[in-house]
């Protein structure tokens, strides 16, 4: 042999020895000596005290994982025990976290390429106690010192791949947020498929999608308070975080209780290291949707009791902020039925509600809520604050416009049938809603009503203290015989109601917007019908007996009914209010103080022929809106009619009114006579019954 040759020969053969002495050492190093540096390090970078306070081992092995000869590649597998993680010096509590176990796995070949790789790491028995408080400090949020900022960054990536666990427990104290938990986790005492959990149907959805979702493995049980309200529940989880690897989707079902919202859902997390993507069938129940904004930020309207049952799909890394679909879900509000698709995009400078909702059967009553004009029992229900005086009609409770600015919304909503008493003859509801940085606006909001429309444009600005409003409100066509089915007379009546109203007021409840309004309202009725019956079937007892003061027990046709109010602060004044019946034309003055809720009116008959009423003076209507009072005035009877005409102060209101003439059925319209000639100055015309 060369010397050239003895020389690589044992050069090689030293190289050899050296590795084999190298890998000897690694492999039987006490890798407790490092602890006290290791220690000191860590606690150094994250300013709070770190431990490892039972052994540290490095165990080579090979990755039965790997192909090829990269299958011959040992790996180091690092184990760690009794590990703990203190808290910052604000903290009272000594202890954030600890660990009675670590277990992870580093790919060497990685290392070469800057990549510390680490496909899964295991954590035995985990505790933790988060906190935060009121002034934001949080104990899971570390202080690092801050780098040179003309150094460059660091070329080294770290991959985690996934995160195992077991037993463990979590409490959170969050006084930021209200929020108290206590989170036990256990290990089920045997593994529950996926599918008994969703359901067949639910899990092959979940596998076409490109996902195959794990076992429930471990049980959740949580009790608390979340947001200041109590909350307990429980659930199941799978036992295997996958923190990038969509095809092992994180299995989540759970039932809670918070207040009295019921929450349950059952679906997956998928790539819950970026918090990728949520897929759950999500029901919910309460006394009201409006008492979930607490709960999740979103403004929604009082109702009563409610139950939606659907599916909850989340993308929560979109550029334009996290996207949350509510899709396909059926559900109760109250007795009416309600269906739909929403979308809330939680982006900038407001998060964003959308979709649209429909009932193909809406009780009425139902709508109460979203006004105030539900019961004080049913306001108490639904956790409402105001209580409804005995002596208000109008509604008080205010509208939550601290609410409004929080986010945007544009929603429509079809109620396709609406279930009603005698009393509301209506039959469909469209609206469509759209709030933007705390202006609400219902434009249209529309009803169908005995076979006519009622058509509003409803604006509510919340930017302003006390909030502004306008609403404009448009009926037509309102079919007489429809809205009084009851009635003979009405039966084969060709009569309509016609109307306008443009209001503007300002206040946070509808009784303060109405007893601040300036605006007017205009109303025409032509070839009706007038009673007792047909008050007592609208509940108006004191117009039962106005009727019977003038008419007797009879059913009396009305040819037209004109009417048209100046509002001025609340107060609506008669400009003119008149009735042309067969036997008699009945004039009402007065106002209707919309503030104090105080009626105080006089009806004045004519008579259009002798002795067919026996009334000789004036009656009264006075006193709450909720019970007023009405009786016979000690004066007699003028003629009211001849005494306008003389002041000339019927000519423009009669003017006004004949726009809302139109034609019924082909037939004239009787209202048109009779505004003619106060719109020239006369005083309508009584003619004499034929005998």
């Amino acid at each position: 042999m060369t010397r050239t040759r003895k020389i690589l020969a044992w050069t090689f053969a030293s190289l050899v020895v050296l590795l084999a002495v190298l890998v000897l050492i690694i492999a039987f190093f006490d890798w407790n000596r490092i602890k006290p540096p290791l220690n000191a390090k860590v606690s150094e970078e994250l300013h709070r005290p770190f431990a490892i306070n039972g052994n540290l081992a490095v165990i080579w092995q090979r990755e039965p994982d790997e192909g090829g000869w990269r299958a011959w590649v040992p790996w180091p597998h690092v184990v760690a025990e009794d590990l703990s993680l203190g808290n910052p010096d604000w903290s009272k509590q000594p202890q954030m976290a600890t660990l009675k176990r670590v277990e992870l796995r580093i790919s060497p070949l990685a290392l070469l390429a800057q990549r510390v790789v680490i496909p899964r790491i295991d954590l035995s028995e985990p505790n933790a106690d988060l906190q935060r408080l009121a002034d934001g400090r949080a104990n899971w949020t570390f202080k690092f010192d801050p780098k040179d900022p003309n150094a460059e960054p660091s070329n080294w990536a770290l991959d985690i791949g996934a995160i195992g666990f077991d037993k463990g427990h979590v409490t959170l104290d969050d006084q930021k947020l209200k929020t108290q938990l206590d989170l036990l986790i256990d290990p089920l005492g045997k593994p529950i498929p996926f599918s008994d959990i969703v359901g067949g149907k639910a899990a092959k959805k979940a596998v076409e999608k490109g996902g195959s979702p794990q076992d429930y493995a471990f049980a959740l049980k949580v009790k608390g308070q979340y947001h200041g309200q109590n909350l307990a529940g429980e659930g199941k989880t799978g036992g295997l975080l996958a923190l990038q690897d969509a095809s092992k989707p994180f299995p989540l079902q759970a039932q809670m209780k918070i207040a009295d919202t019921s929450v349950e859902m059952a679906g997956t997390l998928t790539d819950p290291l970026n918090l990728g993507a949520l897929d759950l069938r999500l029901k919910l129940a309460g006394a009201s949707l409006g008492n979930l904004y607490p709960l999740i930020g979103v403004t929604l309207p009082d109702t009563p009791p409610y139950a939606t049952d659907g599916h909850l799909v989340a993308k929560l890394n979109e550029p334009g902020g996290a996207v949350y679909r509510y899709e396909a879900f059926n559900g109760t509000i109250g007795q009416s039925d309600i269906h739909g698709s929403l979308t809330y995009v939680a982006s900038q400078p407001r998060p964003k509600l959308s979709g649209a909702l429909e009932s193909n059967q809406l009780l009425f009553t139902d709508l109460a809520p979203l006004i105030g004009a539900d019961s004080n029992a049913k306001q108490k229900d639904r956790g409402g604050e105001s209580k409804q005086p005995a002596d208000k009609l109008l509604p008080v409770e205010e509208f939550r416009t601290e609410r409004w600015r929080d986010m945007d919304a544009d929603v429509e909503f079809t109620g396709k049938r609406i279930v009603h008493s005698a009393k509301l003859p209506f039959n469909d509801l469209y609206t469509h809603v759209v709030l933007t940085d705390g202006v609400l606006s219902l434009e249209p909001l529309r009803f169908g009503v005995a076979g006519g429309n009622l058509d509003a444009q409803i604006r509510l600005d919340g930017r302003t203290e006390p909030l502004e409003g306008r609403a404009k409100l448009t009926a037509r066509k309102f079919k007489l015989k429809q809205l009084f089915p009851t009635l003979e007379r009405m039966k084969t009546s060709f009569g309509e109601l016609n109307g306008d109203a443009d209001l503007v007021g300002r206040g946070n409840s509808v009784a303060k917007l109405l007893g601040t309004a300036d605006g007017n309202l205009k109303m025409l009725i032509n070839d009706g019908a007038i009673s007792r019956e047909l008050m007592e079937l609208a509940g108006l007892n004191v117009g039962n007996y106005v009727v019977g003061k003038i008419f007797g027990d009879k059913e009396v046709k009305i040819n037209c009914a004109a009417a048209d109010f100046e509002i001025k602060a609340g107060l609506a004044t008669t400009r003119l209010f008149v009735f042309d019946t067969e036997t008699a034309i009945v004039y009402v003055d007065g106002t209707a103080n919309m503030a104090t809720e105080q009626l105080d009116l006089t009806i004045s008959p004519e008579s259009k022929g002798w002795r067919l009423i026996s009334l000789r003076s004036p009656l009264y209507v006075r006193g709450k809106f909720i019970k007023p009072d009405a009786g016979v005035k000690p004066v007699p009877l003028m003629l009211r009619g001849a005494g306008m005409v003389a002041l000339g102060v019927i000519a423009a209101p009669a003017a006004g009114l004949l726009a809302l003439i139109a034609p019924s059925g082909g037939e004239p319209n009787q209202c048109a006579p009779l505004l003619e000639q106060m719109k020239a100055g006369k005083a309508p015309v009584t003619v004499k019954p034929t005998r």
